[in-house]
Formats: structure tokens, sequence, C-alpha cells
């Protein structure tokens, strides 16, 4: 069984950065070629961060976090990292890990088979 984990969130003042990462175990990293970030704040729908293949090379990112935020994986460690900077009290919420099998990149939660319990980001104003 695959399983995802999350860590690096807590609570940062407008304007600072986190480093969230992922693990995976419980299979091959290998056959998780699309691997994204989602988050959920309070009352509003679970929404889509940035993505990357198993390349590391195509990401595609929502437009909140162009420019702000890098997604990347490291196929040796089985890890993906979202680096956050310039953050913003919008940006706060739990933020999900998930993974996929297909090819390529998507922003629709459905093309994803594997969800991290998710790490709280909190920005203080």
């Amino acid at each position: 069984q695959v399983q995802l984990e999350e860590s690096g969130g807590g609570l940062v003042q407008t304007g600072g950065s986190l480093r969230l990462s992922c693990v995976v175990s419980g299979g091959p990293f290998s056959k998780q070629l699309l691997m994204a970030w989602f988050r959920q704040a309070p009352g509003k729908e679970r929404e889509f961060v940035a993505a990357i293949a198993r390349s590391g090379i195509t990401t595609i990112y929502s437009e909140s976090a162009e420019g702000r935020f890098t997604i990347s994986r490291d196929n040796a460690k089985n890890s993906v990292n979202l680096q956050m900077n310039n953050l913003k009290p919008e940006d706060a919420a739990v933020y999900y890990c998930a993974s996929s099998g297909r090819y390529g990149v998507a922003r629709n939660p459905n093309e994803y088979d594997y969800w991290g319990q998710g790490t709280q980001v909190t920005v203080s104003s």
C-alpha cells in the first residue's frame, strides 16, 4: 500500500518562507509518475497548487502559486518538495501531497490515486 507523508508545515509571518516535503513509501516511487500539492482552507474546496511529472522537468502551478512556489522531486529519496516564498495570509491551509501513476501533469484531484494526511500551514499577518 502506497503511503504519502507530509512534513514541514507550521506558523510563519507574512512574507516568510516554508518548505514542505512529502515522502512516498510502500511502493516503488518510480511508479508514482505524477506528484502534486493541493491545499484546503476551512470552508473551501481542495484546490490545486502545483504538480511535477516523473522527469522533474515538467511542472505546472496555480495562478496564486506561480512565481512564489517551486515544486521539485528527488527520485532517489522518494520525495517531492514545495518551496513556498513570500507567503500571504490567503496561503494558510492544510497542504496535501498527492501521487498518480499517469503520465504528464494534471490539476484535477480526481486524477490522483494516493493522498497524504496533510500538513497545516498558518500565515500570520
